[in-house]
């Protein structure tokens, strides 16, 4: 991490907050202790122990994987988590929100047949899968933003805010739009609605796709402010009188209401961090991230490319912010993967991230959560 970057993080910090703990261990194993059991021994000692899950309601935010993506973390590092939480008395669900673009996991039933299709079943986890948002991405709850700039109430997956405690469970890997996708993004992105996830991609406000519009009037029977209006068969949205909600996208059942997606990344990893603070205010939250398979896109997509850099190790902490950090940190001394997308393209940044997708600019994300108090932009790495 560079020294002007480490001088805007203390300014933004101020004098409050000492170094977080981020506890750290690598992937290798013996005959003694494999992979499931190092990662039960990291988060113990990171302290998981210390929240009260006692018939307690947990949610275990979870990136299920796309169909056709073979990078996310398999179910058995789930398994590991829920089994930890029963331990302590508490009641874990997995869970995800759905996704706004068009794809495997837009809906809840075809989100639970990726969820099950990826191996995450209550078989192999022991425990339930909930889709947060609902059915139609449309079930969630307005949470406010104390000291937002970009948003004043998130809007996130109803399931996520009825848990009494909030454990993430994230696959460190790059990302096309925000650099990489860590715990800020899983908390994020990850828990808004399909309307929260219009507002943090979009500026603007949603359109029609005539060719896949097929005159149905859903979008005007969800709408509160008489929006859309069909012509010839065909919607459209009045921007006048549109507010935004993005609910439309929700009901669509041809995908054809699509959002402007013209929000700058900068601006879309700030919001990113509003939602989070908006998910975690209030309780008690635990953050565990594997950077493993480090491929340059998010999860999302249905195919995956090669990692960018070796697999480096399993991380946990209380602090999202500073557990990102550490991971990126981690990520970028590790040397470059011959031929993959990041070994292709020039090395102009001195950052395996931007320099794997020079649109993007993680540290916003860090600068923009330290600012508003999610988290350290300071830590102490503890290796097991």
């Amino acid at each position: 991490m560079s020294a002007v970057f480490r001088r805007r993080l203390r300014k933004g910090m101020g004098m409050i907050m000492a170094k977080s703990k981020v506890y750290y261990t690598n992937m290798r194993t013996s005959f003694h202790e494999n992979l499931p059991q190092k990662l039960e021994r990291l988060i113990k000692t990171a302290g998981i122990g210390e929240i009260d899950f006692t018939k307690k309601y947990a949610a275990v935010k979870i990136h299920f994987g796309e169909p056709g993506n073979l990078a996310y973390l398999r179910p058995n590092y789930a398994a590991v988590v829920v089994k930890v939480i029963k331990e302590l008395g508490g009641k874990p669900f997995l869970t995800d929100c759905n996704t706004l673009y068009v794809g495997g996991r837009k809906n809840a039933l075809d989100h639970m047949d990726a969820a099950y299709q990826n191996g995450f079943s209550p078989f192999s986890t022991g425990c339930h899968v909930i889709i947060a948002d609902g059915l139609k991405g449309t079930d969630e709850v307005l949470v406010p933003v104390e000291g937002g700039e970009y948003v004043k109430e998130a809007k996130i997956g109803r399931a996520v805010m009825d848990a009494d405690v909030f454990i993430t469970l994230n696959h460190f890997k790059g990302h096309e739009a925000t650099g990489f996708g860590g715990a800020l993004k899983n908390i994020g992105m990850g828990c808004g609605s399909r309307a929260g996830k219009m507002e943090m991609h979009s500026a603007g406000k949603p359109d029609v796709n005539k060719e896949a519009c097929i005159g149905c009037g859903r979008c005007i029977k969800i709408c509160a402010h008489d929006a859309p209006s069909i012509t010839d068969k065909k919607a459209a949205i009045d921007h006048e009188k549109c507010v935004g909600c993005g609910r439309c996208i929700g009901v669509c059942p041809m995908d054809a209401v699509e959002p402007a997606g013209d929000e700058s990344n900068d601006i879309l990893n700030r919001k990113i961090a509003e939602y989070s603070k908006a998910v975690l205010a209030g309780r008690p939250h635990f953050h565990i991230s594997l950077v493993v398979d480090v491929t340059p896109n998010c999860d999302c997509h249905a195919e995956n490319d090669i990692p960018i850099v070796p697999d480096v190790g399993m991380f946990a902490s209380f602090d999202p912010v500073a557990l990102d950090l550490a991971c990126a940190d981690a990520v970028n001394r590790q040397p470059v993967v011959a031929d993959s997308q990041l070994d292709r393209m020039p090395h102009v940044h001195h950052d395996h991230f931007m320099d794997s997708a020079p649109q993007t600019n993680w540290k916003s994300s860090i600068e923009h959560a330290v600012k508003i108090g999610i988290g350290n932009g300071e830590y102490e790495l503890v290796e097991i």
